[in-house]
């Protein structure tokens, strides 16, 4: 018996190799379980949102080529907190991706699933840098209730061009080629709901396993990213702030009495 030969994945473009490795540069920040907890940014953020077993943190780690960047709880629907990570380099970082929580799980208790609804409709339809949306969506299945749901929030600002919008169909590895059609067609007929001249949203089928649509999806991505110059001016701001900042808690703590 001879093991099975491995089939060379297809030769990616300069462009989706180069898109590759700037995913790869992606470090935590910062943790938040409150919108009021998120720092203020000037750097475009995209947010990756998805049903709890949408393989949206399986996502986020092969765009990263990275196994355990964004975490996927044994128990889906338990991981409430927004996570926020650092792309590009680090002195001067370009981009922030946000991982909101997975939406929808049964496990939750009722409470806990209305406090996250409110978290996640007004991170999407108020946070201001917020640039583009990645919305997983399990190919097989389609926008269920609870996608279509999710879409609404961020509508308004898609409509009006203020956000933009990829639709990666999840786990397209699962389906033939006939199904991959019909998965992509009925997405699309959802999205032609929403969309105006200003809109700017796109559809992908995804795998993290067969790596297909990887290199285009990481490649739209880093077009959202912040040109050099622009994230060198916003990383020397935020110096110069936590410099003045600093000069301020020194003087409140030299002006406190002794023994205060």
């Amino acid at each position: 018996m001879h093991a099975p030969r491995k089939v060379a994945a297809p030769e990616l473009p300069p462009e989706a190799k180069e898109a590759l490795a700037w995913a790869h540069s992606a470090r935590f920040y910062t943790t938040a379980a409150k919108l009021n907890q998120l720092p203020a940014s000037e750097l475009p953020e995209v947010a990756f949102v998805g049903r709890s077993n949408a393989g949206k943190s399986t996502a986020i780690n092969t765009l990263a080529q990275q196994r355990q960047l964004a975490y996927a709880s044994k128990t889906p629907g338990r991981t409430q907190h927004i996570n926020l990570f650092q792309l590009g380099p680090k002195l001067a970082p370009d981009q922030v991706w946000t991982d909101l929580p997975g939406y929808g799980y049964a496990a939750v208790d009722r409470t806990a699933k209305l406090r996250w609804q409110e978290v996640m409709a007004d991170y999407l339809a108020l946070r201001r840098n917020l640039a583009a949306v990645v919305q997983m969506v399990d190919s097989r299945h389609g926008f269920t209730e609870l996608d279509l749901q999710l879409l609404q929030f961020v509508t308004p600002r898609v409509r009006n061009g203020e956000v933009k919008l990829l639709v990666l169909l999840t786990k397209a590895d699962k389906l033939n080629r006939k199904e991959q059609a019909e998965s992509l067609r009925a997405a699309q007929a959802v999205l032609g709901e929403i969309a105006t001249e200003e809109a700017d949203m796109g559809i992908a089928l995804f795998s993290s396993l067969s790596k297909l649509g990887v290199g285009d999806a990481a490649e739209v991505i880093k077009g959202w990213a912040a040109s050099p110059e622009v994230a060198q001016a916003l990383a020397q701001a935020e110096a110069e702030a936590r410099a003045q900042q600093a000069l301020l808690d020194a003087a409140a703590q030299d002006g406190e009495p002794e023994g205060g």
